[in-house]
């Protein structure tokens, strides 16, 4: 044993186990070789192999949590490892603590080898009675909660004796800036020490990232990242290494079992915490593009602070005695000290009575007025009860009738900081009312900040008091440093640099773009707005931000290159090898953004029937991207577990486990996945409403369908039923462009539009890029209007009822005539009144190589439903018919009447369209024709004529060839129109509205 080992055992003896004696245990090397330790046994101290020895729950063999933040929105993936070295099964409880930011996107349980996943369903309608006093932290209602605040995710399940499980949680956020900084927090709280502990950071971005640190482990409350004293020099936790270069950094934490131990062996190491900032040119701000959809940070710098007219409403209430009083003060002396000469002040107490340090008046920062204020302040004596709606009314009288009477700076922020630890006792008392009297009292003419303090607040009320009146809300908890955090907070909004803040852009360019209209702009924030491009063959878009700073208005404006600014994008994402969900990380982010600020307008709405409509949209959009919010419920189906996230901790209508009480490992009548189908994820307690028909029997993986259909880059195959010829053609189009495949809106109701994801050709290939279809979409008219949205890993079927079902397991449903059969992981079918089918066929790759992206494939195997008027990309062919005319070598299409010409044709009916037969030519019937490589051809349609040659297709999946005859330039004649004109502005457009594309229908 060397010498470090010896003193790593001695420093274990006396430091941690202090005050007791070293146990007389002496468990073999043997003992831990099921533990998968990074370090050999031996080398463990004696103390450390005691309590693994003494171990009773399953030992975490593996914790990984692995972050990408790509230009600040962040992926995280948390893997966690058990094993059960006992004989008898053991519960095994998996915890995580996760920002109040983020948004759970993906849950799975790996136990006895078998795969549970887990499915985000709305959340159902409870009636709940909840006791005042039980009432905890929740995020329930809280769109717009105090990022700082951490929420623990909790999953139990029983182990199998000598066995392993797994717990794979993913959860995304948006980073925010304060003070100048991002930060970004992992929790590291296994409870127990861990054989093998990493934690990997990657951050890429399109600047230069600057001012990078990583500090030392922090626990407890104390530090939030906003006024938390720092160290000097702070170093990063032992085993940290950072690699970085200008727009590229990867930090690793990778702590062996003894260096664990050293730091604490309660395994509640704290958090990992990584801040940086970025350098920013001056200007509009960084603008990403990617599929269709952009993402704008805006952080101006270097500007002129705006004078601030400020009264604080500071609770001084009996439940403010002690430790929170004088936190209070010591925040509010030094926040005296930072206000700015252009500023005016007032100070404002309440209890059951409301003093005013200054009645009818804010005066201007000068040394006498801040020794009278530190006076006032110091005499504070907490006593009384609390009149939160006669402070807030007396506060905003003070601010109103100063701006009225003096006109205040023109261009001045004017704000309320209200902090309180309590509920209303005196005085009005019911929320409703406070509000409103609120909302009438700010009349819209200055904004409300709102601090909680401790555990009995009425942080709801808070909550809306803020987001109705421009504010933002912080909750500071009974055992944080209250005076830090409160000075952190006032840090934030102290400095304000703009006012009335406005972005817009080209106005047809762009849709459903999150909040672009700010109040104030502070010193260390950035402004994120993101939206979807309605046109994504423009070149340009525009972009103006027009704002009021100290003394004069701004206005900014450029032209943002799109197709530039998109390859910049995706080099990016690549660089960041972050997997398919990075690929759309710019639509994540405004789905992110997008249901945020949903659930905010969901807490400022009144109730009723508003209400109901935003929860709905909220609880569809998060559904969409996985999103675990306070509409929705993670439904996790498994015999024997337990789970409750954050949510769940605090509410009875939470997202609940569907259980029926047998262990997988030891139920040998349980199918796999493959062999019986799912019940959807429903909860056994879930009602089946009459629109979800049983589950029927699980699709055969082989089927047979027709050659016309759309895979790969992507390679269109018609065949031509009337004509007995298959034709081929690709169309290179852009990544995010959406293409009309079938159109019978008017007829059979029927509609298929396939959207294209980018993807970089392979080395030495000709072309630049490829494109496939990322998303299929089916929208059918009959006998109600219902959407179909597939991608590779889940189809989304919008009709009477919502059902988002996995693509990796076999289940169909059907209703009013739409059906719907998942064979898992292999196709989908989709069938409309029984006459007309789709197949879509799932591409994935367990490890894709740089230019492969999952994708579908898109087949017709029934068109008997489709009309003849049918139309797009495939649908125009499905009842033409097509003349081949063979050449030989030295003939040319042009030149066709002095030369024999053999054309093939096939008698067709009379409303079909014959190919004409040039004069001195032979003409020769046939039921078939196989291509030549010894001739050149020419195929005719209607009255167009191109040249084609041969080719062969991989089709389903390569497991069947097809001879076809293909057609060059994106299809150009044999198509009517261009292909461009098959783009349409959306997935579900059916060409039926103002904006409809479908100028080419017959």
């Amino acid at each position: 044993m060397d010498i470090k080992t010896i003193f790593g055992a001695l420093l274990l003896c006396s430091s941690f186990f202090t005050g007791t004696q070293c146990e007389d245990v002496d468990p073999k090397d043997d003992d831990f070789s099921d533990l998968g330790l990074d370090i050999a046994p031996r080398r463990l101290p004696r103390q450390v192999k005691a309590m693994l020895f003494k171990e009773t729950k399953p030992h975490i063999q593996d914790l990984t949590v692995k972050t990408t933040i790509i230009t600040r929105y962040a992926f995280t993936a948390v893997s966690c490892t058990m094993v059960n070295r006992h004989s008898a099964a053991t519960k095994g409880v998996f915890q995580f603590q996760l920002p109040a930011s983020a948004f759970v996107s993906n849950f799975t349980m790996i136990i006895g080898g078998r795969v549970y996943p887990s499915e985000v369903k709305p959340k159902e309608k409870k009636v709940k009675q909840v006791k005042e006093g039980d009432r905890k932290p929740k995020t329930d209602e809280q769109g717009g909660q105090s990022e700082s605040e951490m929420e623990t995710f909790r999953v139990s399940a029983s182990v199998p004796g000598k066995n392993r499980a797994v717990f794979l949680l993913t959860y995304e956020e948006l980073l925010q800036r304060r003070l100048g900084k991002y930060e970004h927090v992992t929790s590291l709280r296994p409870l127990q020490l861990v054989s093998r502990l990493l934690v990997d950071v990657t951050i890429v971005d399109r600047s230069e990232i600057t001012g990078l640190e990583v500090l030392p482990l922090r626990n407890g409350k104390n530090g939030n990242g906003n006024g938390a004293k720092a160290q000097d020099n702070p170093s990063p936790p032992v085993s940290t290494v950072i690699k970085q270069n200008k727009t590229y950094c990867k930090i690793t934490f990778s702590p062996n079992i003894i260096q664990q131990a050293r730091i604490t062996t309660n395994g509640v190491l704290g958090d990992f915490i990584v801040r940086y900032d970025v350098e920013r040119e001056m200007g509009i701000g960084d603008i990403q593009v990617l599929n269709g959809h952009f993402v704008h940070y805006f952080a101006p710098k270097d500007l002129p602070v705006v004078p601030k007219n400020v009264v604080f409403v500071i609770d001084t209430s009996a439940s403010m005695v002690g430790t929170k009083m004088r936190q209070t003060k010591e925040a509010l002396f030094t926040i005296l000290k930072d206000l700015r000469p252009n500023d005016r002040f007032n100070f404002v107490s309440f209890s059951n009575r409301i003093k005013v340090w200054q009645p009818g008046q804010l005066v201007a920062v000068t040394p006498n007025n801040i020794r009278d204020a530190k006076k006032f302040i110091y005499m504070i004596s907490p006593t009384g009860g609390t009149d939160i709606n006669g402070a807030i009314q007396t506060g905003s009288s003070l601010l109103r009738n100063y701006l009225f009477s003096t006109g205040g700076h023109h261009n001045s922020v004017s704000l309320i900081i209200f902090l309180t630890d309590g509920r209303p006792t005196v005085g009005e008392v019911r929320s409703p009312s406070i509000l409103s009297n609120t909302r009438s009292a700010v009349q819209e003419k200055f904004c409300v900040f709102t601090i909680g303090i401790g555990n009995d607040v009425d942080y709801r009320l808070l909550e809306r008091m803020a987001l109705e009146n421009c504010g933002m809300t912080r909750r500071i908890h009974e055992e944080s440093d209250a005076s830090a955090m409160l000075k952190g907070f006032y840090d934030e909004i102290g400095t304000p640099l703009l006012s009335d803040v406005r972005v817009g852009y080209t106005e047809d360019l762009v849709q459903y773009v999150t909040q672009n209209l700010f109040t104030n702009y502070f010193n260390g924030s950035e402004i994120v707005i993101a939206g979807k491009l309605t046109n994504q063959s423009a070149e340009s878009l525009h972009v103006q931000v027009t704002a009021s700073s100290s003394d004069k208005s701004i206005v900014l404006e450029t032209d943002v290159a799109l197709r530039e600014r998109e390859l910049e994008t995706r080099r990016q994402v690549e660089a960041a090898e972050a997997g398919p969900a990075a690929e759309a990380y710019v639509e994540r982010a405004w789905g992110f953004l997008t249901v945020k600020e949903g659930l905010q307008d969901r807490v400022r709405s009144p109730g009723g029937q508003e209400r109901e409509e935003l929860t709905q949209r909220i609880a569809n959009l998060s559904q969409t991207y996985g999103f675990l919010t306070p509409v929705t419920s993670l439904v996790l189906e498994t015999p024997d577990a337990e789970l409750q996230d954050a949510d769940a901790a605090n509410d009875s209508a939470s997202a609940a486990a569907a259980t029926n009480g047998t262990d997988p490992a030891e139920d040998p009548t349980a199918g796999t996945a493959e062999e019986k189908p799912q019940s959807l994820h429903r909860n056994p307690e879930q009602p089946v409403s009459s629109a979800d028909k049983p589950v029927r029997k699980p699709v055969k993986k082989s089927i047979t369908i027709s050659k016309t259909s759309a895979d790969g880059d992507p390679h269109f195959i018609v065949e031509f039923p009337l004509s007995k010829l298959t034709v081929c053609f690709n169309i290179n189009g852009e990544p995010g462009q959406v293409l009309r495949l079938v159109s019978d809106h008017k007829n059979s109701g029927v509609t298929v539009n396939g959207k294209l994801i980018g993807a970089p050709a392979p080395a030495h290939s000709r072309k630049q890029q490829r494109t496939y279809f990322s998303t299929i979409a089916v929208v059918t008219e009959r006998p109600q209007r219902a959407y179909i949205e597939i991608t590779p890993r889940k189809v989304i079927l919008d009709g009477k009822d919502r059902l988002v079902l996995p693509c990796d397991k076999t289940a169909a449903v059907e209703s009013d005539g739409l059906g719907v059969a998942i064979a898992g992981g292999s196709n989908i079918t989709v069938t409309v009144q029984g006459t007309i089918g789709f197949v879509i066929l799932i591409h994935q790759y367990k490890n894709p190589a740089p230019f492969q992206r999952d994708h579908l494939g898109f087949y017709i195997s029934n068109s008997k439903g489709l009309s003849k008027e049918s139309h797009g990309l495939l649908g125009q062919f499905l009842y033409q018919e097509v003349g081949l005319m063979e050449l030989p070598t030295n003939a040319t299409t042009a030149n066709t009447t002095a030369t024999t010409i053999k054309v093939t044709a096939t008698k067709v009916p009379t409303n079909a369209t014959m190919t004409k037969i040039p004069k001195n030519t032979t003409a020769t019937k046939t039921h078939s024709l196989t291509p030549t490589p010894d001739s050149s051809h020419a195929l005719k349609i209607k009255d167009r004529t191109m040249a084609v040659v041969k080719k062969t297709r991989r089709i389903y999946s390569g497991a069947q060839t097809v001879d076809c005859w293909f057609v060059k330039n994106n299809a150009a004649k044999l198509i009517d129109g261009r292909y461009e004109d098959y783009v349409v502005t959306h997935l579900f457009d059916t060409g039926d509205g103002p904006n409809g594309t479908n100028s080419h229908q017959n």
